[in-house]
This record gives C-alpha cells, sequence and structure tokens, in this order.
C-alpha cells in the first residue's frame, strides 16, 4: 500500500429495475472535503497517466466498465488496483495529494470514472509525466 491510499468497498443495491451505487458521504471518515465532481470517459485498453495533484484528494468510483488503476510515490512504491461496476470490484480508492496516478480501462466497452475532488480543478495544480517516463517504475 502506499502511505495516505485508502480503499473502501462501496454499496450496491441492485433489483429488477437497476441499480444505485453509492460512492461518497460527508459523514465518511475518508471524506476529504468537496471542491468539485467529474466524470472521465476512458475508451477500451486506453490508458491515461501519469499525473499527480500538489494539492487535491481523489475519492475515484468506477460506476461503468473495468478500470486498472496504477498509483506510484516518490519511494518507488507502486500499487495496483482493479476496480469497475461489478459488486466484488466496487470501491472507492481515496487518493492523497502527491501520489502519481494513471489508468487504463480493461473492459471491452468504455469506462467510467467519478472524482468527487477535494478542491476545485485550479490549472497548473496537477503536475504530469509521460506514460513511458523513467521516473516511474512501471510498464503498461
Amino acid at each position: 500500500m502506499i502511505d495516505g491510499v485508502i480503499i473502501t468497498p462501496l454499496k450496491q443495491i441492485r433489483d429488477d429495475r437497476g441499480a444505485v451505487l453509492h460512492m461518497l458521504r460527508t459523514d465518511a471518515p475518508h471524506y476529504a472535503g468537496f471542491g468539485e465532481v467529474y466524470f472521465s470517459i476512458v475508451n477500451s485498453g486506453v490508458t491515461k497517466g501519469w499525473r499527480r495533484h500538489t494539492k487535491m484528494t481523489m475519492s475515484l468510483a468506477v460506476p461503468k466498465g473495468r478500470v486498472k488503476l496504477v498509483l506510484a510515490d516518490d519511494q518507488g512504491h507502486i500499487q495496483e488496483i482493479i476496480f469497475g461496476e461489478d459488486e466484488a470490484d466496487y470501491k472507492l480508492v481515496t487518493i492523497p495529494p502527491m501520489v502519481w496516478s494513471g489508468f487504463q480501462c480493461i473492459s471491452a466497452d468504455p469506462a467510467i470514472i467519478a472524482n468527487c475532488a477535494s478542491i476545485l480543478h485550479t490549472p497548473g495544480e496537477a503536475e504530469r509525466l509521460d506514460l513511458d517516463t523513467q521516473e516511474i517504475a512501471y510498464t503498461w
């Protein structure tokens, strides 16, 4: 585990009409505040990364599709997390500032990643590296 990363199983309520997929509550111990919620759509087989936020805590869930999330810290630790819409994989991943992240859609259809960000997006607040950087010991 990378220090500060929290993985929380999430509840789903399903019946023959559809489903309710929980994500985050303000009374959760890992709730880091609210700035905005946004959704990223990732096409099948596509990898996005590397990025790290300097101030934002990200709270990520995948309500549609399946994603491999890879996290890296400055000590060289790598953490892989598979999550998605299936009940066994449905979870919230809370990522503190200063942790590198990248993700890849591993489902046949596009995946949707929901982020409840702790602060508003601010240009320049996130740092980026190329996927093939030598600074992170991970090969996609």
